[in-house]
């Protein structure tokens, strides 16, 4: 008698250490299953726009491509100029630490740059510019996200800082 029920309390053991371990298992399939848990929304608040050309390819007066290891936040500074001008320096300035990790090149307005801002004209418009659109590029000087005038600057901020955290240093 004594032997059945120990034998029982070790079978019980037993299943109760495979229902631990099946248990995340289940609830993974369950969250996927019936997306339970699982957020709806997307991250980018930009559109991811592999169509424009690299940095070095557009139709500037001078070259903007940074030699060194920066992300390049270039922006169309015709309508409002200097409102979106320091919107985007404020935007850097949130930045904070990583802030060092980004320039501003402004394309267009007539105004003196601001601090970290490097400046450039459009030699001709090219097909695929939209008025006061804002590019993030890799240090490379490829398109990483494209953000139409319409977009609000934390969005922006948001996307950057998300992609600072994916691609570290």
């Amino acid at each position: 008698m004594q032997e059945a029920k120990y034998i029982r309390r070790q079978r019980l053991k037993l299943m109760l250490i495979f229902a631990i371990f099946a248990a995340p298992v289940v609830a993974a399939w369950g969250m996927v299953e019936f997306r339970i848990g699982i957020p709806d929304h997307h991250t980018a608040h930009g559109d991811v726009d592999l169509a424009l050309p690299a940095l070095h390819e557009w139709p500037l007066t001078t070259s903007a491509v940074s030699e060194e290891d920066k992300w390049i936040l270039a922006f169309d500074c015709t309508l409002q100029c200097e409102t979106r001008q320091d919107e985007l320096w404020r935007l850097h300035r949130a930045l904070g630490r990583e802030a060092p990790r980004l320039t501003r090149l402004r394309i267009g307005g007539g105004l003196e740059p601001l601090p970290g801002e490097v400046t450039s004209e459009w030699q001709r418009f090219p097909s695929w510019r939209k008025e006061n659109s804002v590019w993030l590029l890799d240090p490379t000087g490829r398109p990483a996200l494209a953000f139409d005038e319409n977009v609000a600057s934390k969005y922006v901020l948001d996307d950057i800082q998300h992609l600072f955290k994916v691609n570290p240093l």
